[in-house]
């Protein structure tokens, strides 16, 4: 099978399967600032995404406490050196709201993150730009946020998706894409893991 991955951390995972991968991006991410990052005035400090933790580590942060959304975020914000004080066990804003005592919140997202669950202040680190690439024939895409389904189904994609989370799934639909397959657990291990299931 043909698979298309938009990261080139995944080639060899999805290759380990028996699949050839494929590698096509579909965003970029562009940074909106270069200053630290000052929390001190608030209990948690919320990051969302991989891309978040690099920013936070590219600029330097002052955070009493963070809070990751899942393992992949905590995974990169330890290499970035920082702390991670929670880990959401349900991979999503709505599980990481379950989890997080009372205090007072910093969300710092990409600019379009969703603000509407956690109810902090938030801080917009960087934008994803979609890309426009000629993608290439493949059996099925393995996508890891909205704006990569967006990007996929505007450049043409027309294959279905394994998307790693709900909420990339339901973008995924909006914009078109057949959605074969959402993971579990929402990293890169669930998303292969998904794949599996695939036929």
């Amino acid at each position: 099978m043909q698979v298309l991955v938009t990261r080139e951390e995944l080639v060899a995972r999805v290759e380990a399967l028996g699949h050839e991968a494929i590698l096509c991006e579909l965003i970029r991410v562009e940074p909106l600032g270069d200053e630290p990052v000052d929390a001190s005035a608030y209990d948690w400090l919320v990051v969302t995404s991989r891309n978040g933790a690099d920013e936070l580590g590219r600029r330097g942060v002052t955070a009493n406490r963070i809070a990751a959304i899942g393992p992949a975020t905590a995974d990169a914000l330890r290499a970035q050196g920082l702390r991670v004080d929670l880990v959401a066990a349900t991979h999503t804003q709505e599980g990481l709201r379950e989890e997080l005592p009372e205090g007072t919140i910093l969300l710092a997202a990409a600019e379009g993150a969703r603000r509407d669950v956690l109810g902090g202040d938030f801080l917009p680190l960087y934008r994803t730009i979609e890309l426009r690439p000629t993608v290439p024939d493949a059996d099925v895409a393995l996508i890891m946020s909205g704006s990569a389904a967006r990007a996929l189904a505007a450049a043409g994609g027309s294959m279905p998706i394994v998307a790693i989370g709900p909420q990339t799934a339901a973008e995924a639909r909006a914009a078109g894409l057949e959605v074969a397959g959402v993971a579990d657990i929402h990293d890169l291990d669930g998303l292969v893991e998904a794949l599996r299931s695939v036929p």
